[in-house]
């Protein structure tokens, strides 16, 4: 999954079906969103803040998500998250209500637990 993250990060062409399916899943989800996010740039950065989230990448900081989005400083999500005007709770709602109708199982349960990630440095 997350070499299909990747992918469809970088624009690659798309020569597997399930990059495409997943970017077509990626994009229908995100519309759901998008609307809580007032400027065009801070759309194109919750975008690509959302890709970081999902991509590979070992440490996910303002750092690395802005070098993923092809960004040269972390200024700019930085400011998508503490300058510019949106409603966390609204989004992760949304994002939740998508979960639930299409990734969904009525007899899922989903763990999240913090011990697999293992703190690097003091």
């Amino acid at each position: 999954m997350v070499e299909l993250v990747e992918k469809a990060m970088a624009g690659a062409p798309v020569v597997d079906d399930r990059v495409a399916r997943w970017r077509a899943g990626f994009d229908d989800m995100f519309s759901l969103v998008a609307g809580r996010f007032a400027q065009a740039d801070s759309r194109r950065r919750a975008r690509m803040y959302l890709l970081g989230l999902l991509s590979g990448a070992e440490r996910k900081n303002s750092w690395t998500l802005a070098e993923q989005a092809g960004d040269l400083t972390p200024n700019g999500m930085q400011r998508l998250l503490g300058y510019y005007r949106w409603d966390a709770d609204a989004v992760r709602d949304d994002l939740r209500a998508y979960v639930l109708d299409n990734l969904g199982d009525p007899s899922g349960v989903v763990v999240a637990d913090e011990t697999g990630f293992l703190k690097k440095g003091g």
